[in-house]
């Protein structure tokens, strides 16, 4: 799993659309944007909305499916802060994917038990293909990490809990 992590950190640093591997009984596909001209993506509900889907043919009975609403990508992350309400929390300033090293072969920046200052670089946030360097902007011991690396992120959502030293 963590080669495949690795893998897509790749193809996402050199912007490749597709990206096709087989090795000895593996085979992975990795492809963005895959829709061609002539493809339609289907058309969804507003979210919370009902959705009709017409019965069998031949018959004027109706039926109504509710149309679950998804959580974003942070509301996990934000459960298990809450637990922790003797934490710094470093939240994320920007909607975007979360990386924590510079590269998918670097070490990352800080790791469970890490000593942070204010200044240390603990992750990056890629939005628009810039690489955004986030700093610790406290000083203790990182204990908690909410996010994995290459998830996608959302505005103030946890990353890491800071305890004070």
């Amino acid at each position: 799993m963590e080669e495949l992590r690795e893998l897509v950190g790749m193809i996402t640093d050199n912007a490749l659309t597709d990206f096709e591997l087989e090795r000895e009984g593996f085979h992975v596909k990795i492809g963005r944007n895959l829709y061609s001209d002539r493809q339609v993506a289907p058309v969804l509900p507003p979210v919370g909305e009902q959705h009709v889907i017409p019965a069998t043919a031949g018959s004027s009975a109706v039926q109504s499916a509710p149309t679950a609403k998804p959580q974003h990508p942070g509301a996990h992350a934000e459960e298990a802060a809450s637990e922790d309400q003797d934490l710094h929390l470093i939240t994320s300033p920007i909607v975007g994917t979360f990386y924590r090293a510079a590269s998918p072969t670097a070490e990352s920046f800080v790791r469970i038990g890490s000593n942070v200052e204010p200044s240390t670089v603990v992750c990056i946030i890629e939005a628009m293909k810039l690489m955004n360097e986030i700093q610790a902007e406290t000083s203790g011991e990182v204990v908690k990490i909410y996010v994995e690396n290459g998830q996608a992120v959302e505005y103030g959502q946890p990353l890491f809990g800071i305890r004070a030293q």
